[in-house]
This record gives C-alpha cells, sequence and structure tokens, in this order.
C-alpha cells in the first residue's frame, strides 16, 4: 500500500506508520509533544482520536483494493485511561469485523512502558472509488 504522510494531519501530529501487517492490523506512534498537548500539558484527548482514527483508516485501507475502493471513518469513540505528559504514545490497530461495506477496529494507544493510555474503536466505511 503506497501513501504519503506529507502535507496531512499525520506529519502535522509526528505521527509515523511503523508496521502494517497482511491482516489489516496497523501499528503508528505520535510523540506528547507541543504539537499534542492540550493547554494543561497533557497529551490532547483530540490528538489521541486523530492517531486512532489515522491507524483504523489505514489498516482498513491495507484491506481493500484501492484502485476501486476507498475508506472513510465513520464513527469513533475512545476512552481516555492515563495521561500522559511527553514521550511517545503508540497505537496499535485490530479489526474486529471485517465486511463488504464497513469494517470495525479496536485501537489501542500505550506508552513506552506498555500501560494504557486511550481505547479506541472506529467504524470504518467502505465505498465505491469515484471516478
Amino acid at each position: 500500500m503506497k501513501f504519503t504522510n506529507e502535507n496531512t494531519l499525520m506529519e502535522r501530529l509526528g505521527i509515523e506508520i511503523t508496521e502494517v501487517r497482511k491482516d489489516g492490523t496497523c501499528i503508528a506512534t505520535m510523540p506528547v509533544d507541543e504539537r499534542t498537548r492540550q493547554p494543561f500539558g497533557y497529551l490532547h484527548g483530540g490528538a489521541s482520536v486523530a492517531l486512532a482514527e489515522t491507524v483504523a483508516s489505514l489498516g482498513a485501507a491495507s484491506l481493500v483494493d484501492l484502485e476501486t475502493q476507498a475508506v472513510f471513518g465513520q464513527e469513533i469513540n475512545a476512552n481516555h485511561i492515563r495521561s500522559k505528559k511527553d514521550g511517545i504514545v503508540t497505537a496499535i490497530a485490530t479489526v474486529t469485523h471485517q465486511g463488504k461495506s464497513s469494517m470495525v477496529y479496536e485501537i489501542k494507544l500505550e506508552d513506552e512502558e506498555g500501560k494504557l493510555i486511550c481505547i479506541s474503536r472506529c467504524t470504518i466505511a467502505v465505498v465505491t472509488q469515484r471516478k
């Protein structure tokens, strides 16, 4: 699967894709720094959700024919479990439902010690590419 993060939200937030597996699992990292913190100095929940939807979308994209289909986040929720002020978070997205028109992903964000920071579920729509 070929994609670019140049001039995207991924680039702005420092999201780096580390692995996309054949089973649709996607793993990425994101720094907790001035780009991803909220005004009180902690990881912004919105940045966590952006990371979660990114890995779910890229995982889903790896499971479809991008010549004829496209994937879009349709619904996402997140439970923010633990705060974080600096360092790196790693997101691991795994597909729990793979249908013809939708997929459901579970995404776990963990810190460097494997502690759960956020857990999210994202529904991905699979649609026919517009010509």
